[in-house]
């Protein structure tokens, strides 16, 4: 049993650690080594859990979808009546976990994405799971208040949700240019400045051609 434990922390570890290190350095420049000095195990633990550097991008990909989903469920915004409501807060809570170094906030499924995209499909494939499945969170909040407001637009909650993630994603990528959050956080306010004139300011059934 202490053996088995040991194993699963060592595996725990190692992921928690692919999280930081690989934000931080980027997929290419992120090492079996690095990993292992980062998470505090060896190299017989890393490869006693995974096949390949790759495999375990995959396997972190999952973990940060996991923790992600955990971090946006327990949020306040969720307790929130009103949809439009929710995907405001949503965006404002975006804004407001700009916190640390730009490595602690900035999404490791876009940072893997960015860089393995053609040459590794298996990554490419884990990283497009999560972030379409946290799309579609969002996108179950745009479709609550285009019910709600009667809206019947030329788009769809779905693409309007993956816009969303294009300008964070974005939002990150600059931030990691200029080297600080705060390029980020206008991003993200001119992100919520469009929701509420698409959805504050478009009366009713009103067409967005």
């Amino acid at each position: 049993m202490a053996v088995a434990k040991t194993l699963t922390d060592a595996k725990t570890k190692l992921l928690d650690a692919s999280l930081q290190v690989i934000r931080c350095k980027g997929y290419a420049a992120t090492s079996v080594d690095d990993l292992c000095r980062a998470a505090g195990v060896t190299k017989g633990a890393f490869f006693h859990h995974f096949k390949s550097k790759e495999d375990m991008a995959v396997a972190s990909a999952a973990h940060f979808g996991a923790m992600a989903e955990g971090l946006f469920s327990h949020a306040g915004y969720r307790d929130l009546a009103d949809p439009l409501d929710r995907l405001l807060g949503y965006v404002d809570f975006r804004k407001s976990i700009l916190r640390g170094e730009v490595s602690h906030f900035t999404c490791l499924l876009g940072t893997l994405v960015q860089e393995a995209y053609e040459t590794n499909p298996a990554i490419r494939a884990a990283c497009d799971q999560y972030i379409s499945a946290h799309a579609a969170t969002v996108e179950a909040d745009i479709v609550e208040v285009m019910r709600v407001r009667g809206m019947v637009p030329g788009w769809t909650a779905s693409s309007l949700a993956l816009y969303i993630q294009s300008v964070l994603q974005g939002s990150f990528i600059l931030a990691k240019a200029k080297h600080g959050p705060a390029v980020a956080a206008d991003c993200i306010d001119h992100l919520r400045r469009y929701l509420e004139l698409l959805f504050i300011n478009n009366k009713g059934g009103l067409r967005n051609d």
